[in-house]
């Protein structure tokens, strides 16, 4: 099994509309690790969600998102608050921005759960989660115990600036993370937000947008694939979908542990890549966060 945690929300998505200043939002299931759960359940791969979710209707049908994608939800923790909202904005090339409204709400609140089920392999965390109290320090806590205990970590910072009211004792309290990190996956603008891509895990996987997807190993290997071809609607979930397909490739070589990923040759890591890139085409095709199923991934 692997672990996400961190937060669930709604995405308001603007639909294209005649007339009008403003475009009707679209309400879709979202945040970076809801997403990232959802693309593994539908991929395959045995998967847990560890979050806080509220008790309204949004959460509700959050959750209905994971049941239907297999995931399990038995470390979801419930509360009456109400639900994160992410305002959407996306530009001409299909890049998506956000604006949050976050305050007082459910996955905020998120307490450190007990040990982690004996068949937990893998742990995959990031993006609001890290930043907003007091929620962030209880996964901090779940990061480094997970990792004292030989769980491998993927760690997706995701950065959102405008949640960031200290961007100097973020990049601090990023760096902190680093030794309990085994793959981190980063996109070009968080790379340039943190001042560069940062040693210490096991490798660090870049994603480059058209350019498509680089790893940098401990080692000192660079090693790049181009982006699968697609006609782009936005780009909402293309990296938590990225996160996913890396985890389900990994798993699929039984390759979720430091020592596995040293062992990876050139070829080994192009194929992980690869399908990471695959995947991120499917859901960069479709409106929202809609990751694909492991038969639309195929070659």
């Amino acid at each position: 099994m692997i672990v996400v945690a961190g937060e669930s929300l709604i995405d308001l998505v603007p639909q294209p509309a005649a007339g009008g200043p403003l475009p009707p939002l679209l309400p879709r299931l979202g945040g970076g690790p809801y997403n990232t759960a959802v693309a593994l359940g539908r991929l395959g791969t045995a998967t847990a969600f560890c979050s806080r979710v509220s008790t309204d209707g949004f959460g509700a049908a959050l959750l209905d998102g994971l049941r239907s994608a297999r995931v399990d939800t038995s470390l979801v923790q419930r509360g009456p608050e109400p639900t994160t909202l992410a305002v959407a904005s996306v530009g001409s090339d299909g890049s998506a921005g956000y604006g949050f409204y976050a305050q007082g709400t459910a996955d905020r609140l998120f307490e450190l759960p007990p040990r982690l089920p004996p068949s937990a392999r893998a742990l995959a965390l990031g993006t609001c989660s890290l930043v907003l109290e007091p929620g962030a320090s209880a996964y901090e806590a779940l990061l480094r115990r997970e990792a004292d205990r030989g769980v491998f970590t993927l760690l997706d910072p995701n950065i959102r600036p405008p949640l960031i009211p200290d961007a100097d004792a973020y990049r601090a309290r990023f760096a902190g993370w680093l030794p309990y990190v085994s793959l981190l996956k980063l996109s070009e603008e968080d790379s340039r937000w943190l001042g560069g891509v940062p040693r210490g895990p096991a490798a660090v996987v870049l994603t480059r947008g058209a350019e498509g997807l680089t790893v940098r190993t401990r080692a000192g290997a660079e090693i790049s694939v181009p982006a699968a071809p697609m006609d782009v609607v936005d780009t909402i979930g293309a990296g938590d979908t990225v996160n996913a397909a890396l985890l389900h490739r990994l798993g699929a070589r039984d390759a979720l542990s430091e020592r596995a990923l040293d062992a990876l040759d050139a070829e080994q890591w192009r194929d992980i890549l690869g399908f990471a890139a695959r995947a991120a085409a499917v859901t960069c095709s479709r409106t929202g966060a809609e990751p694909p199923y492991e038969a639309e991934v195929r070659p």
